[in-house]
């Protein structure tokens, strides 16, 4: 008897026919076909066969569906993160412990991709997801150029930083759209100057009370669903074309990583209010500079009321690797549809140091103390050499 998972909007998948699809064996040799980035297709990781993924009937939805809000009956916070399950691969029977949070993997036996034994009520398939389009080779490059560029970052830890152990990982997002409507109550500032009784020039603020009502539709409000990753680290790498998103297919999730959201659509939806309350803010404060030739603003006060709120439950694909240096793990990850690389980088003290001693080398050496400039530049140059030989 086959099981089934059920999508954000009520469809249910059937895992046999989900894994005929992720597990498609590849007709010149038999092995496992991996999707590729390259192509857009599948292709075989053994001959190098390829073979397009199948259109979806043409009903008018080559995207993720907008769903309504309100209706949603999913809005609870599904925090898997802490939970392990043993899982099954259903080509060679081997078990396997998994994070909870990985709805798709490979075996490391068998290199069959759909090795999940899902049961629960709360598993959802997303509505939609933003293929790779970068691939390893190229977030490679794109990583090793962003690491040289990392002035400070000791040697050794650029060395350690190996970008052949990427993996390519779809991350959960929840997207939002709604109209927005804000009443606010604000003050504008215009500058004149004005002398006091002994000449002396100074700046007086005239202020004026104002109020108004400022519109603007959100389009895809984007927002983590995933609570394991530094948000800093998530930002580095956005943003992403959500708008290139395709309509859920297994064959996008083959030979990668999905991690299902752990933050639920009911607290997503609040952190994202937060992000577009406070740019609506700036847009309103920026509207009355321009529209009072104002040189300062005062918000009193925004109530913005939404209305026609819709959501989308995306993966979006990432390439994501770390290392260690010196006891601890920093991690960087790759865009894995823009290319856009970011991480984490430890600081040589000794770096820094050469370069204040460069910069205070040369102020001096345009002054009267042009010796120790000289000495300070020569000092400066030894320690490159140690800092070089030590991998510092």
């Amino acid at each position: 008897m086959s099981e089934s998972i059920w999508t954000d909007t009520g469809e249910e998948l059937d895992l046999e026919k989900t894994k005929e699809k992720t597990d498609r064996k590849c007709p010149q040799c038999g092995g496992v076909m991996d999707f590729d980035p390259q192509t857009g297709g599948m292709r075989c990781p053994y001959c190098d066969y390829t073979q397009a993924i199948a259109a979806q009937p043409d009903d008018g939805t080559k995207t993720a569906e907008e769903l309504d809000f309100e209706s949603a009956l999913h809005k609870e916070n599904c925090d898997w993160g802490v939970k392990k399950k043993v899982v099954i691969c259903k080509a060679c029977g081997a078990q396997l412990v998994y994070d909870e949070l990985e709805i798709a993997n490979e075996c490391p036996y068998c290199g069959s991709n759909q090795v999940m034994e899902e049961k629960g009520e709360d598993t959802l398939a997303p509505g939609g997801v933003v293929p790779f389009a970068v691939t390893v080779k190229e977030a490679a490059a794109k990583f090793a150029g962003w690491i040289r560029r990392k002035l400070f970052c000791p040697r050794a830890a650029k060395q350690s930083a190996k970008p052949d152990a990427f993996k390519g990982v779809y991350l959960p997002y929840w997207t939002f759209d709604a109209r927005t409507v804000s009443d606010y109550a604000a003050e504008y500032g215009i500058d004149r100057r004005v002398r006091d009784r002994e000449g002396r020039e100074r700046v007086v603020t005239d202020w004026h009370p104002c109020s108004g009502r400022y519109r603007e539709d959100i389009d895809d409000e984007l927002v983590l669903a995933s609570t394991r990753y530094p948000e800093s680290l998530i930002r580095e790498v956005e943003p992403f074309r959500t708008s290139e998103n395709k309509a859920y297919q297994p064959e996008y999730v083959a030979g990668f990583i999905a991690e299902r959201y752990s933050l639920g659509l009911k607290d997503a939806w609040e952190k994202a209010k937060a992000f577009i309350g406070s740019r609506l803010r700036a847009r309103i404060e920026e509207q009355l500079r321009m529209q009072h030739r104002a040189d300062h603003v005062r918000i009193r006060n925004v109530r913005t009321s939404y209305f026609g709120v819709t959501y989308k439950y995306l993966l979006l694909p990432v390439w994501l690797s770390s290392y260690r240096y010196k006891g601890k793990i920093y991690h960087f990850m790759v865009n894995g549809q823009s290319g856009k690389a970011g991480g984490q980088v430890p600081v040589s003290p000794m770096r820094v140091g050469i370069l204040f001693l460069l910069l205070l080398a040369v102020f001096l050496l345009f002054s009267d103390y042009a010796l120790y400039g000289g000495i300070l530049l020569l000092l400066a140059g030894v320690l490159s050499v140690v800092c070089y030989l030590m991998n510092m």
